[in-house]
């Protein structure tokens, strides 16, 4: 079967000479930000040609860009003969329309770029239904002006219409497609609640794996878990959230939840949408940080996770920074506290907001276990504690339970049964109350 070719793309950007600031890839180097676009670009299937950036004082309100360097993009779309041109910033559907109507071939938006992307790597139901969701709200703003002839109706001599125009009659249908799919989503989110109170009926904790996108998330979920989630260089190649089961040194079990990365200036539309999948962040007992320590603009993107978790709720959840892609980085040891303060500080965000930081290569494993140990101690549900036992020659169901879920320092087996001295969670020694000796 003959693969499709990519379609051509050019890249254009805008750079305000007044937009200085931190936080933000645009913000702190438009060129970043351009590269950002063309990774974007290629996530979503297509082949970068061009690039093309305007510094201005500030944006121009019918076509963002400018009369002059619109005129110079359609003459760059003939001569690369390319398939479309993407905007690094939104456009409003006024820019939107000038520029469909001076260039040569399609105009697309950063947004309308990543919700491409999202359509694309969606697989489960409820992932596709968030994405329809997201694209029909942006779009719903962009229907007015799409042809003279779909708003003839209003008031006055000579504004009377045939009827309902179809510009009223495709808003009817997308209102009326928007109502269907959030009564979808509403029963997605009531089925996660009670599934959250399940898992919090057992004691569970849940921890999320937050970051930038193509920060290694799902890398270190495989790692962690022995999954098989898509792990991909491509931005946004994990969408669904994914849970596994995790056992930490001291024999706990825990949920860990993959989770969408996040970018820079996240669509609002996206974060809407998306409620349902980002409550598995909000409602997360430890979140771990994930941070590409080999990019250069790892504080910008530890400045926008931030940012978004400000939105979701998930501000003041416990987190550990943990720094990726270590195999990466040269110069020998690094400590990682050092290096977490470092970013904190270039990102403009309080040290310490997060003053505990790991350091880890999911590629090659190294670090993982002192990621697991620092998880074991900060996670707040089922302490672990150490305790003596007593069990009778017949409780091997109970013996089985304590080497099972917890771990065991010593045992010797007498007359009266087994003693056992063991760290165990607090539910486990719960359960075998009955058979304890004592709580060291």
């Amino acid at each position: 079967m003959a693969v499709p070719p990519k379609e051509r793309a050019i890249l254009a950007g805008l750079a305000s000479k007044g937009r200085r600031g931190k936080g933000s890839l645009a913000a702190e180097d438009p060129q970043q930000a351009m590269e950002e676009l063309g990774v974007l670009a290629a996530s979503a299937g297509a082949e970068v040609v061009h690039s093309s950036l305007q510094w201005r004082d500030a944006p121009e309100a019918a076509t963002l860009i400018g009369a002059g360097k619109v005129s110079e993009l359609s003459e760059q779309a003939e001569a690369f003969q390319a398939d479309l041109v993407l905007f690094d910033r939104d456009l409003t559907p006024t820019q939107l329309r000038n520029l469909e109507k001076a260039l040569p071939c399609k105009v697309l938006d950063r947004t309308q770029l990543i919700l491409d992307i999202f359509a694309r790597r969606a697989r489960t139901r409820e992932g596709q239904l968030q994405v329809e969701l997201a694209q029909l709200n942006y779009l719903l703003p962009r229907l007015t002006g799409r042809g003279v002839t779909m708003s003839r109706l209003g008031g006055g001599i000579g504004t009377r219409g045939p009827g309902e125009t179809k510009l009223e009659t495709d808003r009817r249908r997308i209102f009326r497609r928007i109502r269907t799919i959030e009564r979808h989503l509403d029963s997605v989110r009531s089925h996660r609640a009670i599934q959250r109170r399940q898992r919090q009926s057992v004691p569970l904790a849940t921890i999320a794996l937050v970051g930038y996108t193509n920060a290694g998330k799902s890398t270190l979920f495989n790692r962690l878990t022995g999954a098989a989630v898509l792990a991909d260089a491509k931005m946004f190649a994990t969408l669904d959230t994914t849970v596994r089961q995790v056992c930490l040194p001291s024999r706990r079990t825990a949920l860990l939840s993959d989770t969408v990365g996040f970018i820079s200036n996240l669509p609002a539309t996206l974060v809407k949408a998306f409620r349902a999948t980002l409550e598995e962040v909000s409602e997360a007992s430890l979140l771990l940080h994930l941070v590409d320590a080999s990019s250069p603009t790892a504080a910008e993107q530890t400045a926008q996770v931030f940012r978004v978790l400000g939105e979701i709720g998930a501000a003041t959840t416990p987190q550990i920074l943990v720094l990726t892609k270590m195999d990466r980085m040269s110069g020998g040891d690094v400590d990682p506290v050092v290096l977490a303060r470092r970013l904190l500080a270039e990102a403009d965000l309080d040290p310490a907001a997060s003053c505990q930081a790991v350091c880890v290569s999911a590629l090659s494993g190294a670090g993982l276990d002192t990621l697991l140990d620092r998880v074991d101690q900060l996670l707040p549900l089922d302490p672990v504690s150490e305790a003596e036992f007593r069990l009778p020659h017949e409780a091997t169901s109970q013996l089985h339970l304590l080497h099972q879920f917890g771990r065991v320092l010593e045992s010797r087996w007498e007359e009266d049964g087994c003693h056992v001295r063991a760290e165990v969670p607090a539910s486990i020694l719960r359960r075998l109350k009955a058979f304890t000796k004592q709580a060291l």
